[in-house]
């Protein structure tokens, strides 16, 4: 992320529907009998890769033919996105991805550093193969970025984090993580070119992984704290930068 990135203006509400694309792919990979927990995972990953933006308006009859579920189940999945604050209910217009503060980035990185960095810091004699998806998300990003595709640049960051906070083995840790970086990517949008905010963490991600295959973990969460403050950082003087 650089603080001298473009600003991307809000998005206008309802004006692109090319996420359901992405939607109908995910619904393929789920029962049609699922349940609203499952719908609402598709949505969240969504979020997390980017294709759901801030601004954009969740119509309920396109997403019923998209996912192939009843209205019901469609209701209690945007239920509970609205409960983990990545969907909010507007009166009269509809469902919509919300844009967040900069309260929230502020509040969204000390949880981070918090949960990150703790799991980094409390890691012993890791197995080598532990940290073969990190390997993989971290090969993903570098041929994303040789191929200039910086939106599979984010999305495999977002996934070298999650698997980061893997390391612990804690399911509630996971869906802790789950959640926090679907909202961190909705702050992500603030910057305009994917590139100028991905970019630069390349490279850092490659070097807390090689910390972590050399087993030298204080290190390693020492970087990542520096990481998440410089990132913090970015994005902050992107959000007041806005007109």
């Amino acid at each position: 992320m650089s603080s001298s990135s473009e600003i991307r203006p809000p998005a206008e509400p309802g004006t692109d529907t090319s996420w359901l694309r992405a939607v109908a792919v995910d619904a393929a990979l789920f029962d049609r009998s699922s349940s609203a927990e499952r719908v609402a995972d598709v949505l969240r990953r969504r979020i997390t890769e980017g294709d759901l933006r801030p601004g954009t308006q969740l119509s309920e009859e396109l997403l019923k033919e998209a996912l192939q579920v009843s209205r019901n189940t469609l209701r209690e999945a945007f239920r509970l996105l609205t409960h983990e604050g990545l969907l909010v209910h507007r009166m009269h217009r509809g469902v919509f991805v919300p844009d967040l503060t900069e309260d929230d980035l502020v509040d969204l990185y000390r949880l981070r550093r918090v949960l990150e960095c703790d799991v980094v810091r409390s890691l012993a004699d890791l197995p080598a193969d532990r940290l073969e998806p990190l390997r993989e998300d971290v090969a993903a990003s570098e041929a994303a970025a040789r191929a200039g595709d910086w939106v599979a640049v984010g999305t495999a960051n977002m996934r070298f984090h999650r698997h980061l906070v893997g390391l612990a083995g804690s399911n509630r840790m996971d869906e802790i993580t789950g959640r926090l970086l679907a909202e961190l990517r909705l702050l992500f949008h603030v910057i305009a070119t994917p590139q100028a905010l991905h970019e630069p963490y390349i490279a850092r991600n490659r070097s807390l992984l090689e910390l972590l295959e050399a087993g030298r973990y204080g290190q390693a969460a020492d970087e990542l704290q520096q990481y998440m403050l410089d990132s913090e950082a970015a994005l902050l003087a992107a959000f007041r930068a806005r007109p």
